[in-house]
């Protein structure tokens, strides 16, 4: 481990666990063949998280294994600038960090390109037994993504540990992230997928990947096929997002404000786990208008901007906006993440009106206060 926590450290709010890799971009545009020199930053879905909820001012935890190398060094050290508690980050002596090599564009162009060497690499090789199960369960709510499942065996059995029933576990927050190419065989990595979703209590899952890794079109098909979780969070890119959030049963007793694991913002994971029965309360917010810089790591900024409303206690309509606007955070630069507006300033563009929301035309640069934020 890189170093235990200080003894009066504040509880956790979200603990992230996955790999993180050293990321390297091309100096200027075109192919990776063509590139002159590279410049270093870090990629890892999880870690993403972690470091845009630090940002915001939530107290946040990765855990992963990285290699006892100088790559490994630096995750760690990037990492923890952000704020973000990587005392459970685990050392191993025999396997490297993992790192990978992109393209600046979109990567739903023809010419993105991305190289990945993450085959053997440390944070392949957790597991139930490598990854003590108190280091991932002292959060209000433990963050994981479908992209571990799809690393090795040993990490589909942490996964599947992670999601199974369990007396007194954090809320889980399950984002599918879908990819292909991390599966021998896709279909069976879909299949994985909606077995490890069933069990999360939130799930993120983007329209388009539901469609390749499940063969479901629209939402509301997302959701009968995925009838489980408490909340379920579809991502429809440009034209927003959809959240289907079961309503307690009438005649259900409210939760006891007394409880300890009851937050102070209002969060009451009970809630979240119950998986009492009822009808689902739908809520569809659009994205706002966002000038484009690159787009990666605009879902993960979406799942922290959504948990951090949710930790907050915030209603449904005001977690999706809160999602839109560290995904537009992330947008407007060239890597995987961007600052985050001040809360004060994300929660003024929040309250807008459904008029005010619908005219946001965010920029690079947007999340400086000092900033205009243009609403034609």
């Amino acid at each position: 481990m890189t170093g235990a926590p200080p003894v009066d450290a504040p509880p956790v709010d979200v603990v992230c666990l996955g790999e993180s890799m050293v990321t390297f971009l091309p100096a200027r545009p075109g192919r990776l063949a063509d590139a002159p020199s590279f410049a270093r930053t870090i990629g890892g879905a999880e870690s993403n998280v972690a470091c845009a909820l630090a940002a915001a001012g939530h107290r946040a935890k990765w855990v992963s294994r990285v290699g006892a190398d100088g790559f490994g060094d630096h995750l760690v050290e990037a990492i923890g600038a952000y704020g973000v508690d990587v005392s459970a980050v685990g050392r191993d002596a025999v396997r490297p960090t993992g790192i990978y090599f992109r393209t600046a564009t979109d990567r739903a162009t023809a010419g993105h390109e991305v190289a990945y060497y993450r085959a053997g690499s440390a944070a392949s090789a957790m597991s139930p037994a490598t990854v003590p199960y108190d280091s991932v369960a002292d959060g209000r709510v433990l963050h994981l993504s479908g992209i571990t499942a799809a690393l090795s065996d040993d990490c589909l059995g942490l996964m599947r540990s992670l999601t199974a029933p369990r007396a007194g576990r954090p809320v889980v927050s399950f984002d599918v992230n879908f990819r292909a190419g991390l599966w021998r065989d896709a279909s069976v990595g879909g299949r994985v997928l909606l077995e490890l979703a069933r069990g999360a209590s939130v799930v993120f899952v983007g329209e388009d990947e539901a469609e390749e890794a499940w063969g479901v079109c629209g939402a509301a098909a997302v959701r009968a096929a995925l009838p489980e979780p408490e909340v379920l969070v579809v991502k429809r890119g440009a034209a927003g997002a959809v959240v289907f959030e079961r309503r307690a049963e009438q005649g259900a007793p409210p939760p006891d404000p007394r409880a300890s694991h009851v937050g102070e913002a209002g969060f009451d994971p009970r809630a979240v786990n119950s998986g009492g029965a009822g009808s689902d309360a739908v809520t569809t917010v659009p994205a706002p208008r966002v000038d484009v810089v690159a787009a990666v790591g605009a879902g993960d900024a979406f799942a922290a901007g959504f948990l951090s409303g949710t930790l907050r206690g915030l209603p449904v309509r005001d977690r999706i906006r809160h999602g839109h606007l560290m995904a537009a955070a992330a947008l407007t630069v060239p890597g995987d993440l961007g600052a985050p507006a001040r809360t004060a300033h994300a929660d003024r563009l929040v309250a807008l009106d459904d008029e005010g929301w619908g005219r946001l035309h965010l920029g690079p640069g947007w999340t400086g206060e000092d900033q205009e934020v243009r609403t034609p």
